[in-house]
Formats: C-alpha cells, structure tokens, sequence
C-alpha cells in the first residue's frame, strides 16, 4: 500500500510513529522518512502494540505545515495527525483499530493479559474509543479497503467511506499445470487469525497442511500440529508463490477486513476455504448451497462457524467438488484487485478531492506538484 501511494506521488514524505529502516524496501528509500519519538524508546519496534496511551500525543507532533495533500493510512489512530485549514486530508481506512471497537472484547479474552493488565488496557481502550472518534473529524474525505470495512466507519465515526479495494500483484502470479498434496495458510501468527482452526481440521482429516508465516501463536500453534503440519516460517516473494500456485487451496479461518492473502492465491488459480465473514465475502465466490452457484463460476467455499468441524465439513466438500473448479476463472476473478486498477482509482479520487477542497476557497498549489504525506503506524 505504502509503496503504491508513493508511485503515484513520487515527492511524498514518509511519517510513521515506529520504522525499522534497514527493512525498507528500495522503493521507499527514496522518500525523506519522519518518526514520532516513540521511535527513540528502547524496545519501540517489537512493542509499538503497547503504547496506544502515547499514540495520539506522538501523532499530534507531526508537523504537517507546507503539505497541500495528507493521505493517512488508516489501521489504528493515523488519521489524528493535525493538519491546517490549507490542507487536504484522506484518510485510507484499512479499518479502525479492531482492538478497541468490534473485536475488543475477543482481543481481551485470548490475548493472554492477566487481571492486572486487562484492567490498565480496558481503561486505556475507553479513552482511546474516545479520541478516535473526535479524531474522525479532522479528515476530509474517507476511503475503505472494503464495503466491511465502509460500514464500520459509519457505524463507529458517521462518516460514509467510498470504497477502493487495495492493491494486490496479480501480474507476478501463474497458474502452475500440477498441483501437489497440500492445504496452505499464510499470514501473521497471532490469535484472531484463527490459525489453530485450521490445524485442528486437518489433523482431524489426516490432511497435509503448510503454514506460511512467523508471530506470536508460533509456539502454541506448533504444539498442537500433529504430524501432517509443516511450518514455513517466512518466506521469500519467490518461494511464496511457489506455495501458493501449487496448492490444493488456501485456508483461511479468520475474520479480515479485506484479506489480501486469499486474492493472491485466486491469483495462481487456486480456490479458497473461508469463513464467511468480513472482507471474504467481497473477494470469494462461493459454491452455493445445493450447488444453486455452479462450481465452475466459484473461487471457494464458505464455512459457517468458526469450529474445527465446520472447516472440515468445508474441506471435505471441497475434495468432493475439486476437480470442478477452474483455475483460469478463479485466476480472472483475482485480476479485478490488481494494482494498476488501485493506482488509476486512487488517482483520480485524490485529484477530485483536492480540486473539490480548492473550490471551496482553501489555499492550494498546483495539484501535479503537490506533496503527499502517509502516515501509518
């Protein structure tokens, strides 16, 4: 995301509350690159998750003086950096911080806190539910990653979102002429990604399954992987697709707010195992009940209950259906999220908007050399 904002702007600077700078992609080291002070606290980069307290006054230090455009990307408090009356602000709402709104209480319970430590994150989330609302109104305009996400930023901020789905690299992917014996699943370890669902599934089928990713639930995930689990750890671009183009399907139990990973894999052609909730629905085609949607028209199918056994239900209906899916449809559906149709969509709302600002009277160069900010966390 970060990096196709900056194709369209290639002036833009760069502001982040933590950066790990070594690990910027060359594409980004172009760009003058600003960090909040958090950056100068030991431990910042691997413990940013727990300093929220500090995350609206670090974001307030910003100084966004001389920009014409900010474009905030929007994952937690982002869109509360403090811009003047001469300057437009998008806000790109990837979704607001799902920690403090519609999965606080989830996040709460398995996140493994003890009484103490809930208690200081359930006083600290109160407040933060607080700014985050008050911070809705320094943004001019809203985009969403999805219609899920859109709804939720009417349902927590009022404010209507037009949807641009993100970029994904559907051109480097292809459609391999084998498949081999396995299930995948890529992503973060961490618990809301429901991971744990997915081994259990197929350690009750007796399926073989590669698991692509490194994060916290490593370890509790690797005891409960019984003998067909393989962990990939973190892997290369070139030697993910390689995983992913020849699967029998990805599995994905969690709830996204988009969900980049299942568009990459209908990219190499293969279908995909969801539950059927959050931003799945927007990018899977799923076999209809009584087959009423053709399987040669579908990209995946839909699990209904966040359970072991409804994904092995699924599993076990997709092996019936198999050889039915076809790779090249599933490949066309992905191209719809490809990134030149983000870059073209992007482009001409952040032209709109900025031409709609300066007609209502605010100071503003001219848009061709306008410079862009993104800050993120």
């Amino acid at each position: 995301m970060v990096e196709a904002l900056c194709e369209l702007f290639p002036q833009a600077d760069i502001f982040t509350l933590v950066a790990n700078p070594e690990a910027l992609s060359p594409a980004l080291r172009t760009h003058k690159l600003t960090t909040s002070f958090l950056q100068k606290v030991p431990g910042s980069r691997k413990l940013h998750r727990h300093m929220l307290p500090l995350y609206p006054l670090a974001l307030e230090q910003f100084d966004m003086r001389g920009y014409d455009l900010v474009i905030s990307s929007e994952s937690g408090p982002a869109k509360g950096v403090l811009v003047g009356p001469e300057t437009c602000h998008i806000c790109y709402c990837h979704t607001p911080m799902r920690y403090i709104w519609d999965f606080y209480h989830e996040y709460k319970s398995r996140s493994g806190l003890g009484v103490m430590r809930k208690g200081i994150f359930a006083l600290t989330a109160h407040y933060a539910r607080i700014w985050d609302q008050l911070s809705a109104a320094r943004v001019n305009h809203f985009l969403a990653n999805s219609d899920n996400v859109a709804r939720r930023v009417k349902t927590y901020y009022g404010r209507d979102a037009e949807v641009i789905y993100p970029p994904v690299d559907v051109n480097n992917a292809n459609l391999s002429a084998r498949t081999e014996d396995y299930y995948l699943a890529v992503g973060q370890l961490v618990s809301y990604k429901r991971f744990d669902l997915a081994i259990e599934a197929c350690n009750k089928l007796g399926r073989r399954l590669r698991i692509v990713g490194v994060g916290e639930e490593y370890k509790r995930l690797k005891r409960i992987g019984g003998e067909t689990v393989s962990f990939l750890g973190a892997l290369t671009d070139a030697d993910l697709r390689g995983q992913y183009a020849t699967c029998r399907a990805l599995l994905f139990p969690g709830q996204e707010d988009f969900g980049i990973v299942p568009v990459e894999a209908q990219a190499f052609g293969r279908p995909v195992i969801a539950f059927g909730k959050g931003g799945a629905r927007e990018t899977v085609i799923p076999v209809g009940k009584d087959e009423v949607s053709p399987v040669e028209r579908a990209t995946g199918i839909f699990f209904g209950e966040q359970t072991q056994n409804s994904l092995a239900d699924a599993i076990t209906l997709f092996e019936s259906l198999e050889p039915r899916f076809c790779p090249l449809y599933i490949r066309s559906h992905a191209e719809q999220f490809d990134k030149q149709r983000f870059l073209e969509k992007f482009s001409r709302f952040a032209a709109e908007a900025v031409e709609e600002f300066a007609a209502f009277g605010a100071p503003f160069g001219q848009y061709t050399d306008a410079m862009a900010a993104r800050v993120g966390s």
